[in-house]
């Protein structure tokens, strides 16, 4: 790391981002949203820290939403995308790929499913699109259970059972969704209910709505931890709860994994395993972590499950030979550095350090998480705004969530140092003692 780079000097390419914004907004997409008021392009990165084209350095607290999981520029997964790319780079499902086979094999372990089957995609939509239509045709249903502030990915399908506005474009879908109480434990009509009333009474609400419904529902699909949401979750032991109703009537539980997966909660290696005294889900989907950044992602059902289509079904570009050779490099290197461990350890002592922040401050309303999956939700969007224009002007890159855009998202690489915690949290110390000055004027 150059002192340049380290003193946010630059290398003098002045306006460099200014002419690549006026370029992108004339080309792409008006909903294509970019973070800042000036937005940055981030051209390399190190560890738990990135470059920007003007040569300015951050510290990473989002992971390219959750993406980069263990680091930037892991030299493990560099060497072995490209070893892989020196030999083919694609060859589709239609042709045997040992790479393919053996992450399958190991993610099919891991998931904690019996008698699991894995289907590899590209992205965490296309994961949850796929275990929609296993779940739909399994049970011979287009209804679909989700949680209310869901987010499960930005197909047609997905959009369909997304139960927060800020991101669903339509409400045409090819699905019946029903929205159920319990994704968010401090809002709603059961917010001031103990843990255990709150779980009860959200199970009598699931009874309820599976009791006005003719035919059966297919599934429920449910995030362990909401993550558009901002960063929100039940008590644990609620889909638990859920799981001995789902199963009286024979509905599948789809736990959507794609940012709790992977160790991130420090606690487990999957997020549903805080809701696991009655069992595995069905169906787990993941992503966004397991590839590093590489376009990667898949679903995981029981074997009657994942059989069930009886139509061709084959993936392009899932699984190919060099995504799959960076994704095993990456879960090696996960599994064998316990970064399930740091991420319980650091992200523990960080909660607690915003949480100490926080303490004085009348602009945040909560600070809530696990592992290094910390949400902070502040009064409203525009000081979320103002602090991650803060935060990044002083070196720190974090996330934005939350029905109304007021949770800062914090969830970088699993390797991050006390040391790193300690320095994001000092430049959030600052940026949120600004925005409690904005709230009280």
């Amino acid at each position: 790391m150059t002192d340049a780079a380290m003193s946010g000097t630059g290398n003098g390419r002045v306006g460099v981002h200014a002419e690549l914004t006026r370029r992108h907004r004339a080309v792409l997409p008006d909903w294509q949203a970019l973070m800042y008021q000036q937005p940055i392009e981030i051209t390399h990165g190190e560890g738990r820290r990135v470059w920007d084209a003007e040569g300015r350095c951050y510290l990473d607290f989002f992971g390219g939403i959750l993406t980069t999981m263990t680091a930037h520029a892991l030299p493990e997964v560099t060497e072995a995308i490209r070893e892989q790319a020196g030999k083919i780079l694609h060859s589709s499902t239609l042709y045997l790929n040992h790479h393919a086979v053996e992450l399958a094999e190991r993610i099919a372990t891991l998931s904690g499913i019996e008698d699991a089957r894995v289907f590899l995609t590209t992205s965490g939509t296309e994961a949850n699109d796929t275990a929609l239509l296993l779940a739909t045709t399994f049970r011979r249903s287009n209804q679909v259970l989700a949680m209310r502030n869901a987010y499960h990915g930005r197909s047609f399908s997905a959009v369909g059972i997304t139960g927060n506005a800020s991101w669903a474009p339509t409400s045409l879908s090819p699905l019946q969704t029903l929205y159920v109480h319990g994704g968010v434990r401090t809002r709603g009509p059961f917010a001031e209910l103990s843990d255990e009333e709150f779980i009860a009474r959200c199970v009598e609400d699931l009874e309820d709505l599976l009791a006005q419904r003719r035919g059966g529902v297919a599934a429920l699909i449910a995030e362990p931890i909401q993550g558009v949401g901002g960063f929100t979750s039940p008590p644990d032991g609620l889909y638990a709860a859920f799981k001995e109703v789902l199963d009286r009537h024979g509905v599948l539980w789809i736990s959507d994994e794609v940012q709790t997966g992977w160790g991130r909660t420090g606690d487990h290696f999957w997020g549903w395993q805080a809701h696991g005294a009655n069992g595995a889900p069905d169906i787990l989907t993941f992503a966004k972590g397991i590839g590093n950044g590489l376009s990667m992602g898949g679903v995981v059902a029981r074997a009657e499950i994942m059989n069930c289509l009886d139509a061709n079904s084959i993936s392009t570009f899932g699984g190919s030979p060099i995504t799959t050779a960076g994704a095993l490099a990456n879960l090696n290197h996960l599994l064998e550095r316990d970064l399930q461990g740091n991420a319980r350890r650091v992200g523990g002592l960080l909660l607690s350090r915003l949480q100490a922040v926080a303490a004085g401050l009348s602009c945040v309303r909560e600070v809530r998480g696990r592992g290094l999956m910390i949400g902070v939700e502040l009064a409203d969007g525009s000081l979320a705004s103002a602090v991650t224009e803060a935060a990044r002007e002083n070196g720190l890159l974090v996330g934005k969530g939350g029905r109304q855009g007021s949770v800062l998202r914090i969830a970088p690489p699993l390797s991050l140092t006390v040391a790193e915690a300690e320095e994001g949290a000092d430049i959030l110390d600052t940026a949120l003692r600004q925005a409690e000055k904005q709230a009280t004027r």
